[in-house]
Protein backbone atom coordinates (compact mmCIF):
# COMPACT_ATOMS: atom_id res chain seq x y z
CA UNK A 1 0.00 0.00 0.00
CA UNK A 2 2.92 2.35 0.64
CA UNK A 3 3.71 2.73 -3.08
CA UNK A 4 0.48 4.62 -3.77
CA UNK A 5 1.18 8.10 -5.15
CA UNK A 6 1.03 10.84 -2.53
CA UNK A 7 -1.25 13.61 -3.78
CA UNK A 8 -2.60 16.75 -2.18
CA UNK A 9 -6.38 16.67 -2.04
CA UNK A 10 -7.14 19.68 0.14
CA UNK A 11 -9.70 20.65 -2.46
CA UNK A 12 -11.22 18.70 -5.32
CA UNK A 13 -12.90 21.07 -7.79
CA UNK A 14 -15.87 19.74 -9.74
CA UNK A 15 -15.98 20.89 -13.38
CA UNK A 16 -18.67 19.93 -15.93
CA UNK A 17 -17.12 17.97 -18.78
CA UNK A 18 -19.64 19.48 -21.17
CA UNK A 19 -18.37 23.04 -20.72
CA UNK A 20 -15.23 24.12 -22.59
CA UNK A 21 -15.43 27.49 -20.82
CA UNK A 22 -15.43 26.00 -17.32
CA UNK A 23 -12.67 23.49 -18.10
CA UNK A 24 -10.50 26.28 -19.51
CA UNK A 25 -11.06 28.35 -16.37
CA UNK A 26 -10.27 25.38 -14.11
CA UNK A 27 -7.02 24.68 -15.94
CA UNK A 28 -5.67 28.06 -14.85
CA UNK A 29 -6.64 27.73 -11.18
CA UNK A 30 -4.31 27.11 -8.25
CA UNK A 31 -6.12 24.07 -6.87
CA UNK A 32 -4.77 20.69 -5.81
CA UNK A 33 -7.19 18.51 -7.75
CA UNK A 34 -9.71 18.92 -10.57
CA UNK A 35 -12.20 16.31 -11.68
CA UNK A 36 -13.92 16.70 -15.03
CA UNK A 37 -17.42 15.38 -14.63
CA UNK A 38 -19.25 12.97 -16.92
CA UNK A 39 -21.91 12.10 -14.38
CA UNK A 40 -24.47 14.41 -12.76
CA UNK A 41 -23.21 17.63 -14.38
CA UNK A 42 -23.80 16.22 -17.89
CA UNK A 43 -27.22 15.46 -19.37
CA UNK A 44 -27.68 11.92 -20.76
CA UNK A 45 -27.88 13.12 -24.37
CA UNK A 46 -24.63 15.08 -23.93
CA UNK A 47 -22.46 12.39 -22.35
CA UNK A 48 -20.98 11.05 -25.58
CA UNK A 49 -20.02 14.54 -26.75
CA UNK A 50 -18.64 15.44 -23.31
CA UNK A 51 -16.16 12.55 -23.47
CA UNK A 52 -14.61 14.08 -26.56
CA UNK A 53 -14.57 17.53 -24.98
CA UNK A 54 -12.77 16.16 -21.91
CA UNK A 55 -10.18 14.36 -24.05
CA UNK A 56 -9.53 17.57 -25.96
CA UNK A 57 -9.24 19.60 -22.75
CA UNK A 58 -6.82 17.14 -21.16
CA UNK A 59 -4.65 17.12 -24.27
CA UNK A 60 -4.63 20.81 -25.17
CA UNK A 61 -4.96 22.92 -22.02
CA UNK A 62 -2.04 23.95 -19.81
CA UNK A 63 -3.18 22.54 -16.48
CA UNK A 64 -2.01 24.12 -13.22
CA UNK A 65 -3.84 21.68 -10.89
CA UNK A 66 -1.50 18.88 -9.86
CA UNK A 67 -4.04 16.04 -10.11
CA UNK A 68 -6.30 15.56 -13.14
CA UNK A 69 -9.26 13.24 -12.71
CA UNK A 70 -12.37 12.28 -14.67
CA UNK A 71 -15.55 11.35 -12.83
CA UNK A 72 -17.33 8.56 -14.71
CA UNK A 73 -20.84 7.18 -14.50
CA UNK A 74 -21.51 4.21 -12.25
CA UNK A 75 -21.26 0.57 -13.31
CA UNK A 76 -25.04 0.11 -13.37
CA UNK A 77 -25.37 2.58 -16.26
CA UNK A 78 -24.88 2.14 -19.98
CA UNK A 79 -22.21 4.86 -19.98
CA UNK A 80 -19.53 3.53 -17.63
CA UNK A 81 -17.42 1.35 -19.90
CA UNK A 82 -17.46 3.88 -22.76
CA UNK A 83 -16.50 6.64 -20.33
CA UNK A 84 -13.39 4.70 -19.32
CA UNK A 85 -12.45 3.39 -22.76
CA UNK A 86 -12.84 6.70 -24.63
CA UNK A 87 -11.16 8.92 -22.04
CA UNK A 88 -8.23 6.58 -21.39
CA UNK A 89 -7.73 5.82 -25.08
CA UNK A 90 -7.85 9.50 -25.96
CA UNK A 91 -5.88 11.03 -23.08
CA UNK A 92 -4.71 8.29 -20.74
CA UNK A 93 -1.19 9.68 -20.54
CA UNK A 94 -2.58 12.98 -19.18
CA UNK A 95 -4.88 11.37 -16.63
CA UNK A 96 -3.92 10.77 -13.00
CA UNK A 97 -7.09 9.15 -11.67
CA UNK A 98 -10.59 8.03 -12.55
CA UNK A 99 -13.39 8.66 -10.07
CA UNK A 100 -16.03 5.94 -9.86
CA UNK A 101 -19.49 7.02 -8.72
CA UNK A 102 -22.02 5.13 -6.58
CA UNK A 103 -19.79 2.17 -5.74
CA UNK A 104 -21.84 -0.35 -3.80
CA UNK A 105 -19.31 -3.15 -3.46
CA UNK A 106 -15.72 -4.12 -4.14
CA UNK A 107 -16.86 -5.75 -7.39
CA UNK A 108 -17.77 -2.33 -8.79
CA UNK A 109 -14.26 -1.03 -8.15
CA UNK A 110 -12.64 -4.15 -9.56
CA UNK A 111 -14.56 -3.70 -12.83
CA UNK A 112 -12.79 -0.37 -13.28
CA UNK A 113 -9.47 -1.82 -12.08
CA UNK A 114 -9.50 -4.68 -14.60
CA UNK A 115 -10.62 -2.50 -17.50
CA UNK A 116 -7.74 -0.13 -16.73
CA UNK A 117 -5.35 -3.11 -16.66
CA UNK A 118 -6.44 -4.06 -20.17
CA UNK A 119 -6.36 -0.54 -21.58
CA UNK A 120 -2.94 0.32 -20.14
CA UNK A 121 -1.50 -2.88 -21.61
CA UNK A 122 -3.14 -2.29 -24.99
CA UNK A 123 -2.11 1.37 -25.21
CA UNK A 124 1.35 0.92 -23.69
CA UNK A 125 0.71 3.55 -21.05
CA UNK A 126 3.65 4.01 -18.69
CA UNK A 127 1.86 5.91 -15.91
CA UNK A 128 -0.59 3.82 -13.90
CA UNK A 129 -4.01 5.42 -13.51
CA UNK A 130 -5.39 5.49 -9.98
CA UNK A 131 -8.99 5.06 -8.84
CA UNK A 132 -10.99 7.36 -6.59
CA UNK A 133 -14.31 6.09 -5.36
CA UNK A 134 -17.49 7.79 -4.19
CA UNK A 135 -19.24 6.26 -1.18
CA UNK A 136 -22.72 7.64 -1.76
CA UNK A 137 -25.11 4.72 -1.43
CA UNK A 138 -26.14 2.96 1.77
CA UNK A 139 -24.78 -0.29 0.31
CA UNK A 140 -21.43 1.39 -0.27
CA UNK A 141 -21.31 2.66 3.30
CA UNK A 142 -22.14 -0.80 4.65
CA UNK A 143 -19.38 -2.31 2.46
CA UNK A 144 -16.86 0.50 2.90
CA UNK A 145 -14.24 -1.71 4.56
CA UNK A 146 -14.17 -4.27 1.74
CA UNK A 147 -14.24 -1.49 -0.86
CA UNK A 148 -11.25 0.24 0.78
CA UNK A 149 -9.30 -3.03 0.76
CA UNK A 150 -10.08 -4.28 -2.74
CA UNK A 151 -7.64 -2.61 -5.16
CA UNK A 152 -4.08 -1.35 -5.12
CA UNK A 153 -5.16 1.26 -7.68
CA UNK A 154 -7.52 2.79 -5.13
CA UNK A 155 -6.17 6.06 -3.72
CA UNK A 156 -9.12 7.87 -2.24
CA UNK A 157 -12.68 7.49 -0.96
CA UNK A 158 -15.09 10.42 -1.13
CA UNK A 159 -18.21 10.77 1.00
CA UNK A 160 -20.90 11.85 -1.46
CA UNK A 161 -23.58 13.14 0.88
CA UNK A 162 -25.94 14.20 -1.91
CA UNK A 163 -26.85 10.80 -3.30
CA UNK A 164 -26.23 9.29 0.13
CA UNK A 165 -29.00 11.46 1.57
CA UNK A 166 -31.40 10.17 -1.06
CA UNK A 167 -30.26 6.58 -0.58
CA UNK A 168 -30.94 6.75 3.17
CA UNK A 169 -34.14 8.80 2.65
CA UNK A 170 -32.75 11.57 4.84
CA UNK A 171 -34.85 14.70 5.25
CA UNK A 172 -32.46 17.55 4.43
CA UNK A 173 -32.91 20.80 2.53
CA UNK A 174 -29.50 21.37 0.89
CA UNK A 175 -26.76 18.91 -0.03
CA UNK A 176 -24.02 18.85 2.57
CA UNK A 177 -25.99 20.93 5.07
CA UNK A 178 -27.31 19.81 8.43
CA UNK A 179 -30.76 20.51 9.82
CA UNK A 180 -31.80 22.16 13.05
CA UNK A 181 -34.17 19.25 13.64
CA UNK A 182 -31.16 16.99 14.22
CA UNK A 183 -28.80 17.85 17.09
CA UNK A 184 -25.10 18.01 16.29
CA UNK A 185 -23.45 17.03 13.02
CA UNK A 186 -25.80 14.91 10.92
CA UNK A 187 -22.85 13.69 8.83
CA UNK A 188 -20.67 12.59 11.74
CA UNK A 189 -21.22 8.85 11.54
CA UNK A 190 -20.68 8.32 7.80
CA UNK A 191 -17.69 10.67 7.77
CA UNK A 192 -16.19 8.88 10.76
CA UNK A 193 -16.83 5.38 9.42
CA UNK A 194 -15.42 6.11 5.96
CA UNK A 195 -12.38 7.91 7.38
CA UNK A 196 -11.51 4.93 9.58
CA UNK A 197 -11.74 2.56 6.59
CA UNK A 198 -9.46 4.85 4.58
CA UNK A 199 -6.84 5.14 7.32
CA UNK A 200 -6.75 1.36 7.84
CA UNK A 201 -6.00 0.81 4.16
CA UNK A 202 -3.77 3.81 3.42
CA UNK A 203 -6.33 5.80 1.41
CA UNK A 204 -7.17 9.51 1.44
CA UNK A 205 -10.61 10.29 2.97
CA UNK A 206 -12.24 13.26 1.23
CA UNK A 207 -15.45 15.05 2.18
CA UNK A 208 -18.07 15.73 -0.45
CA UNK A 209 -19.99 18.78 -1.64
CA UNK A 210 -21.70 21.66 0.10
CA UNK A 211 -24.30 22.92 -2.36
CA UNK A 212 -25.00 26.43 -1.03
CA UNK A 213 -21.84 28.11 -2.32
CA UNK A 214 -23.23 31.51 -1.32
CA UNK A 215 -22.76 30.57 2.33
CA UNK A 216 -18.97 30.53 2.80
CA UNK A 217 -19.15 30.51 6.61
CA UNK A 218 -21.17 27.30 6.68
CA UNK A 219 -18.87 25.76 4.09
CA UNK A 220 -15.87 26.62 6.27
CA UNK A 221 -17.58 24.98 9.26
CA UNK A 222 -18.06 21.77 7.29
CA UNK A 223 -14.42 21.86 6.21
CA UNK A 224 -13.30 22.21 9.83
CA UNK A 225 -15.46 19.26 10.89
CA UNK A 226 -13.98 16.98 8.24
CA UNK A 227 -10.43 18.14 8.96
CA UNK A 228 -10.88 17.50 12.66
CA UNK A 229 -11.96 13.91 11.98
CA UNK A 230 -8.87 13.22 9.87
CA UNK A 231 -10.15 13.86 6.35
CA UNK A 232 -7.65 15.35 3.89
CA UNK A 233 -9.87 17.66 1.87
CA UNK A 234 -13.28 18.64 0.56
CA UNK A 235 -15.03 19.09 -2.75
CA UNK A 236 -15.69 22.49 -4.25
CA UNK A 237 -18.67 22.81 -6.56
CA UNK A 238 -17.84 26.48 -7.22
CA UNK A 239 -14.48 28.25 -7.59
CA UNK A 240 -15.32 30.49 -4.62
CA UNK A 241 -15.03 27.46 -2.33
CA UNK A 242 -11.50 26.49 -3.39
CA UNK A 243 -9.54 28.96 -1.29
CA UNK A 244 -11.54 28.18 1.85
CA UNK A 245 -11.04 24.42 1.53
CA UNK A 246 -7.33 24.69 0.82
CA UNK A 247 -6.85 27.07 3.75
CA UNK A 248 -8.73 24.91 6.27
CA UNK A 249 -7.04 21.69 5.14
CA UNK A 250 -3.57 23.25 5.44
CA UNK A 251 -1.96 23.28 8.89
CA UNK A 252 -1.23 26.80 10.21
CA UNK A 253 2.44 27.77 9.87
CA UNK A 254 2.64 28.26 13.65
CA UNK A 255 1.46 24.68 14.22
CA UNK A 256 3.98 23.37 11.67
CA UNK A 257 6.87 25.22 13.30
CA UNK A 258 5.83 23.99 16.73
CA UNK A 259 5.48 20.41 15.51
CA UNK A 260 8.97 20.40 14.03
CA UNK A 261 10.43 21.95 17.18
CA UNK A 262 8.73 19.45 19.48
CA UNK A 263 9.71 16.48 17.35
CA UNK A 264 13.35 17.60 17.20
CA UNK A 265 13.43 18.10 20.98
CA UNK A 266 11.91 14.65 21.54
CA UNK A 267 14.43 12.95 19.26
CA UNK A 268 17.25 14.66 21.14
CA UNK A 269 15.71 13.56 24.45
CA UNK A 270 15.59 9.95 23.28
CA UNK A 271 19.36 10.01 22.86
CA UNK A 272 19.53 10.92 26.55
CA UNK A 273 17.25 8.03 27.53
CA UNK A 274 14.18 10.18 28.18
CA UNK A 275 10.73 8.99 27.12
CA UNK A 276 8.70 12.12 27.79
CA UNK A 277 9.76 15.77 27.93
CA UNK A 278 8.40 19.26 28.43
CA UNK A 279 8.59 21.57 25.41
CA UNK A 280 7.28 25.10 26.01
CA UNK A 281 4.95 23.83 28.71
CA UNK A 282 3.61 20.92 26.63
CA UNK A 283 4.29 17.26 27.39
CA UNK A 284 5.76 15.46 24.39
CA UNK A 285 5.99 11.67 24.26
CA UNK A 286 5.82 8.92 21.63
CA UNK A 287 2.06 9.30 21.09
CA UNK A 288 2.43 13.07 20.76
CA UNK A 289 5.08 12.65 18.08
CA UNK A 290 2.74 10.45 16.02
CA UNK A 291 0.22 13.31 15.99
CA UNK A 292 2.94 15.84 15.21
CA UNK A 293 4.16 13.69 12.32
CA UNK A 294 0.78 13.99 10.60
CA UNK A 295 1.14 17.78 10.66
CA UNK A 296 4.72 17.61 9.41
CA UNK A 297 3.88 15.19 6.60
CA UNK A 298 1.06 17.42 5.36
CA UNK A 299 3.29 20.50 5.55
CA UNK A 300 6.03 18.75 3.59
CA UNK A 301 3.55 17.84 0.82
CA UNK A 302 2.36 21.44 0.61
CA UNK A 303 5.90 22.81 0.72
CA UNK A 304 5.51 24.72 3.98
Amino acid sequence: MSDRPKRLRRCQLSVPGSSDKMMTKAAAMEVDHVFLDLEDAVAPNQKAAARGMIVNALNTLDWKPKTLCVRINDVDTEYCHDDIIEVVTGAGDKLDTIMLTKAKSAHDVMFVHLLLDQLEAKLGLKKRIGIECLIEEVEGMMNVDSIAACSDRLECLVFGMGDYSASQAMNIRNIGEGDAAYPGDIWHYPRYKMTIACRVHGLDPVDGPYANFRNPDAFRTECVRGYTLGMVGKWAIHPSQVEIAQEVYSPPQKAVDSARKQKAAYEEALQQGLGAINVDGVMVDAATVRILQNIIDKADMIGM
